[in-house]
């Protein structure tokens, strides 16, 4: 017998729970003592068998007085003797007539841990910052000394639901005999107490309360769906609130079982201290490992600033080499270059007059070249494509940040030009016109002939100086509209640019490169001081960029070839979010987490906008899944929707436009494609362990990855696979487990996947894909708010197999993840193994998703790579 406590709840004044844990070979007893004075009451017991499921005997209501001197073990060993009767006499009775509630949902937490974790009114922060905070806003709030009902949830922390919080409020009241609708600070103090109270029971009564509007100690069914309909309103659940009638139906069935017509505390109680089915976050025999996880990433700061900076530098090198050395190669050429034609022009005849002003000048115009050739190889999208497909270069060269390296490149050709055109229009120029006839004729007449230039607008009306002003308008345009609050719309709608703002905008600016670089080559052949060709070097530098450049845009017409795809049906969700499901065009061979172009005549002829294929390459269909929030894809949206017709009786009410049937495809607009090409996410297959983390609309790389690893699974277990494949898969798919984190702000965001996690749910036998959906509008489990709605889940999954915020086999997960829980969990699982992290989504949660991925990697034997989509 193990004599070993823990505490299960803080001890009160008179009371304190203890729990002592019993072991007899395969399985182990868990008992909850009330120890009081020198009574021991069992106040609960739990049997445990190896494989963690749990049965749970009912608290019995012997004491045990202990006699002499009442030591503990004496009680024990009562303790034991009265188990052993519960053993040999509920066990049976409880396999055989469980408890209704029980039948349907097995415990995994002791009555005390579920009571401590839930039924809070008021968060961890507020219960933190204590009464003088809350006295503080009541002086703010309060009007000659009272505070209206209206404030009452501002006072004491409890914002968000004023609904919510107004029935608080009232129960509050009533178990007072308050009517006024105010209070005195004497009288919120006391509220605010009783909502501090960590007792559940403390907890529960408040909750009763709520519900028992007219306080005679019973809950009717139209109270339970008041309730019930307060607490969806604030956690923005529409879909309960429109099935709130057969929800609390439910709720009756379970708790009035005798069709009373009410409930009492007692079966509420029942009801709440259920615990949730949930995936279990570590895994059931690594709790040693766990703990010294939970050690290893203690945040701790080394006093050695030396050492600080040292450590730093090594992680850095170490998650970022690859873009290190590219980088300060690219930098390295662009500083030889410099030098090597400042020197040049250094012993030029034109440093007499123009001095150091032409050779820096002349050095920025040679860096301007070599950048305004490197700039057009990140965005060959083919070429990159195939180098990270059908080549080893992606060892050594970082292609997933090509978008980044165009991004610096144009940075860099900004720099360059500014060195070329600053020097000259401020100093070269203005030196050439106040410099002496004989000096002109020494130095310069070679130059720029005779007569000598008598303005300045001489040199701006020339050739030099058209092209130079042309390439200088048209590049500042494309740099403005490339920028996010341009190119994201995200400038205020009364400002005055906001209408030149958007996606549309910074395309057409930026295919103003076509004139730029026809100007840029004119530029380059008409210099002043260079006059002979060999010295002409514009062309040189652009002849192979722009070759490859043009022939990956033929090779784009032609596959796309103009032709139409044949649309097989659409669907346009809640969330502005429409999904388009395709015939796959001959040959389109794809990987998952690869993207394609997509263009629509009917919009704009020119406009190639790139989606993710949210279709797994096996499917013999193209899907793609697109987020309406710019002008182009709103339009898209509008046309669709016109075509489609309204759900049918039956259907969901989400569903904002229906399923269209196959012989109604041709009055579909126009679609044209072109594709596949590379992203980060499509080298999952690398790794023994994927964390796939989307948020909202990002999921979609992660759902065709997911629909793939599944798909090859299955193949390989049915012995469908013909010998090539295996011997492919065998060498290069080293994917065993998965874990999916969805997380998005609205309930109507799951339908558009739906279908995909049913199957994966249905599919997925062997547990390989373990998902996990967050809805973050609904309140964090164990807030008071969301407490009815965890419990109606609970209940309705055990009863349908279905969860009532998603509308899938899924349980959803309440509020944000704790994203180092998250990772603790795969490091646990995972040792001595590389995992994967893809995440496609806000750029906001990058940072701490990417320190996460280091922190676990150099503290633990589990290695994690993260991967960020960029779009």
């Amino acid at each position: 017998m193990d004599s070993g406590y823990r505490s299960d709840e803080p001890a009160s004044k008179n009371t304190s729970k203890r729990s002592a844990h019993f072991s007899d070979k395969d399985e182990y007893v868990e008992v909850t003592l009330d120890l009081h004075d020198d009574n021991v009451a069992i106040h609960g017991v739990e049997r445990a068998l190896l494989g963690g499921s749990y049965v749970r005997a009912p608290p019995t209501t012997s004491d045990m007085h202990s006699g002499g001197g009442g030591s503990l073990a004496s009680k024990l060993k009562q303790v034991g003797s009265e188990l052993k009767k519960i053993r040999s006499t509920k066990r049976s009775d409880m396999a055989q007539h469980p408890p209704p509630l029980q039948r349907k949902l097995d415990r995994s937490m002791t009555t005390a841990a579920k009571a401590l974790k839930g039924m809070q009114f008021l968060s961890d922060n507020m219960v933190t910052q204590g009464w003088p905070e809350v006295e503080k806003r009541f002086e703010k709030l309060s009007v000659d000394g009272v505070l209206l009902r209206s404030r009452f949830g501002q006072c004491i922390g409890m914002t968000g639901s004023d609904e919510f919080t107004g029935q608080v409020f009232d129960a509050l009241a009533r178990r007072r005999g308050i009517t006024a609708q105010l209070l005195t600070k004497d009288q919120v103090r006391e509220f605010w107490q009783q909502l501090m109270d960590r007792g559940f029971d403390s907890r529960l009564q408040t909750f009763f309360d709520m519900v028992d509007k007219n306080a005679d100690g019973r809950i009717t069914e139209e109270e339970v769906k008041e309730i019930l309909t307060l607490t969806a309103s604030a956690n923005k659940l529409t879909k309960i609130l429109e099935r709130v009638d057969e929800y609390t139906a439910l709720i009756m069935e379970e708790l009035d079982p005798n069709h009373l017509g009410y409930i009492e505390l007692d079966n509420l109680e029942m009801l709440l201290l259920q615990p949730q089915a949930q995936t279990t976050m570590l895994a059931h025999n690594s709790s040693n490992l766990s703990q010294l996880i939970s050690q290893k990433l203690v945040p701790s700061r080394d006093r050695n600033p030396f050492r600080r900076l040292w450590k730093w530098l090594r992680y850095f090198m170490e998650d970022n080499w690859k873009r290190i050395w590219v980088m300060s190669l690219w930098l390295t050429v662009c500083a030889i270059l410099f030098t090597w034609k400042f020197i040049q022009y250094k012993h030029n005849d034109a440093f007499q007059v123009m001095g150091y002003c032409v050779s820096t000048a002349k050095g920025g115009a040679e860096t301007t070249k070599l950048n305004m050739a490197i700039v057009l190889l990140p965005v060959c999208r083919n070429l990159v494509t195939w180098l990270r497909s059908k080549t080893k270069l992606g060892a050594i060269l970082p292609f997933n940040d090509n978008l980044n390296f165009h991004k610096v490149i144009a940075w860099g050709v900004a720099v360059g030009a500014g060195l070329h055109i600053i020097p000259h229009l401020v100093c070269d120029f203005p030196r050439i016109l106040h410099e002496t006839d004989q000096e002109y004729h020494d130095y310069l007449e070679k130059f720029f002939g005779v007569p000598r230039p008598p303005n300045y607008w001489w040199f701006v009306k020339g050739v030099e100086g058209v092209t130079g002003l042309i390439i200088t308008i048209l590049m500042v345009i494309a740099y403005i509209f490339a920028q996010p609050w341009f190119r994201r719309s995200r400038m205020r709608e009364n400002s005055m640019l906001y209408k030149l703002s958007g996606f549309n905008t910074f395309w057409y600016s930026h295919h103003l490169f076509i004139i730029v670089y026809i100007t840029f080559i004119w530029h380059g052949e008409t210099l002043y001081i260079n006059r002979k060709f060999r010295n002409k070097t514009t062309w040189m530098y652009l002849l192979v960029p722009m070759i490859l450049y043009v022939g990956e845009r033929i090779l784009r017409a032609l596959r796309s070839g103009y032709k139409p795809v044949r649309i097989q049906k659409v669907a346009v969700y809640p969330g502005n979010v429409i999904a388009i499901y395709m015939h796959k065009p001959h040959n389109f061979k794809y990987k998952s987490g690869q993207y394609m172009f997509v263009n629509c005549p009917p919009i704009s002829p020119f406009e190639w906008h790139p989606f993710t294929i949210t279709s797994a390459p096996g499917e013999d269909y193209l899907s793609m899944h697109i987020r309406c929030r710019g002008d182009w894809t709103s339009s898209l949206r509008g046309i669709f929707s016109e075509k489609c017709r309204p759900p049918a009786a039956g259907q969901s009410g989400l569903l904002r436009a229906d399923v269209m049937t196959t012989e109604r495809t041709a009055v579909f607009p126009k679609l044209l494609i072109d594709g596949p090409y590379g992203a980060p996410a499509q080298d999952y297959w690398k790794y023994n362990v994927l964390l796939l983390i989307g948020l909202g609309i990002g999921a979609t790389p992660l759902i065709s990855i997911m629909k793939d690893v599944l798909y090859n699974m299955q193949k390989q277990k049915d012995g469908t696979m013909s010998l090539a494949e295996l011997g492919k898969k065998t060498k290069t798919f080293m994917t065993e487990r998965v874990y999916f984190y969805w997380v998005t702000r609205e309930e109507g965001s799951f339908e558009w996947f739906r279908g995909v996690m049913n199957e994966v749910a249905e599919k997925d036998k062997d547990g390989v894909i373990e998902l996990h959906n967050h809805c973050t509008s609904v309140y964090e489990e164990g807030d008071a708010r969301s407490a009815l709605i965890i419990m109606l889940q609970a209940l309705n999954h055990a009863k349908h197999g279905v969860d009532i915020v998603s509308g899938t086999r899924v349980k959803t997960h309440f509020a944000r993840p704790n994203w180092r829980t998250v990772f603790k969990h795969v490091a646990v699982n995972h040792e001595e193994q590389r995992v994967g992290v893809f995440y496609c989504g806000d750029q906001a949660l990058t940072p701490e998703l990417r320190k996460l991925s280091q922190d676990f990697t150099h503290k633990t034997s589990t290695k994690f790579s993260f991967h960020k989509e960029n779009f």
